[in-house]
C-alpha cells in the first residue's frame, strides 16, 4: 500500500505534536484531552494521512489551551507545509476567536513585527495581521518601522500603525 503521509517529520510529525499537546496539557492543566488523530483517507492501493494540524485547529477553536500553544508554534515556524498556506491562515483564523495568555500574545505580536521587519509577508500574513489587531499590538507597535521599497510592507505598517494601536 501506497502511504501518503502530509505531517512530515520531526518536530511536526503526528507522534511529536501528540507528545507536545500531553506536555502542553499537563502544564494547563486539561483534564479532558483532544484526540489528536489525523484524518485518514483510503481507496484502493493508496492511503493518504493528512495534517494533525486540522484536529490542533478544532481544538484551538473550541478553547483548547494546549491547541493554542501547538498553534502559536505553527505559526512561528517559517518551514514550508503541505498545505501551509491553508493551514497556517485557518490557525490564525482560529487564534483570534479564542482567549489567549498575555504571554501567548507576546509571541504573536512578535512574531508578526518579526515577519514585517524581514519583509517576509506569504499569503498567510494577511490572516496573523488581522489577529495582531485583535489583540492589540501593545509596545511592539513602536518597533515596527516603515517599509519604503515592498508595497506589501508598506501596506502592513499603515495597517497597524492605523488600527492596531485601538
Amino acid at each position: 500500500m501506497m502511504v501518503i503521509d502530509y505531517n512530515g517529520s520531526g518536530f511536526w510529525s503526528v507522534d511529536a505534536v501528540r507528545a507536545r499537546y500531553a506536555e502542553y496539557a499537563r502544564r494547563f492543566r486539561i483534564v479532558a484531552t483532544r484526540d489528536l488523530s489525523p484524518l485518514v483517507h483510503s481507496n484502493g492501493d493508496k492511503q493518504w494521512i493528512y495534517s494533525v494540524m486540522d484536529r490542533v485547529i478544532e481544538g484551538i477553536e473550541h478553547g483548547d489551551q494546549a491547541c493554542a500553544e501547538l498553534g502559536i508554534e505553527f505559526i512561528e515556524e517559517d518551514q514550508p507545509f503541505a498545505f501551509g498556506r491553508i493551514l497556517k491562515s485557518n490557525t490564525a483564523r482560529a487564534l483570534r476567536r479564542t482567549t489567549l495568555t498575555d504571554e501567548q500574545k507576546e509571541r504573536i505580536r512578535k512574531r508578526v513585527v518579526e515577519m514585517l521587519g524581514r519583509q517576509y509577508l506569504p499569503r498567510e500574513y494577511r490572516q496573523y495581521a488581522t489577529l495582531a489587531r485583535k489583540i492589540g499590538m501593545g509596545n511592539w507597535l513602536s518597533r515596527i518601522e516603515e517599509q519604503s521599497d515592498n508595497p506589501w510592507a508598506k501596506h502592513y505598517y499603515a495597517y497597524f500603525k492605523e488600527h492596531a494601536s485601538h
